[in-house]
């Protein structure tokens, strides 16, 4: 087993939080509407500022998927297959249990949240798959 190539990591997972950001920037687009109308059933608004906040979580949830796929690299061997189960595993921690916390509590509309774990899924397969490519062990 070799060691973790960091280098490689922090360039996959770059690429692949590049990934994320331009999704959820689209979808922010789209459904601006409908955070702006869920945010204010919880009598609050979006802070211009939060918007750092959310590039810079989207690079290190990137770099987590990179570096988890790294991570089990050896046992399930390179490629997009391993890939799609790192980004699948991430996808599971860091969207859909959240998301279910929010619709269960009645936070954020249902349709909002299923919208927002299938946008989750397919940015975080598609950029875990894009920023493996990058990773080699040596």
């Amino acid at each position: 087993m070799g060691k973790i190539n960091w280098g490689r990591v922090i360039l996959g997972g770059l690429l692949a939080g590049l990934v994320v950001n331009v999704f959820e920037a689209a979808s922010g687009i789209f459904l601006q509407q409908q955070y702006e109308a869920a945010m204010a059933a919880l009598g609050k608004t979006m802070q211009t500022s939060a918007a750092v906040y959310y590039i810079v979580y989207g690079f290190i949830y990137g770099i987590f998927a990179i570096w988890l796929y790294a991570a089990i690299r050896p046992r399930f061997g390179p490629g997009p297959k391993t890939a799609l189960c790192a980004g699948f595993a991430v996808w599971l921690v860091g969207y859909l249990l959240p998301m279910i916390g929010y619709a269960a509590s009645g936070l954020f509309p249902v349709n909002l949240v299923a919208i927002g774990c299938v946008v989750g899924l397919v940015e975080t397969i598609v950029g875990t798959l894009l920023g493996a490519r990058l990773y080699t062990e040596a």
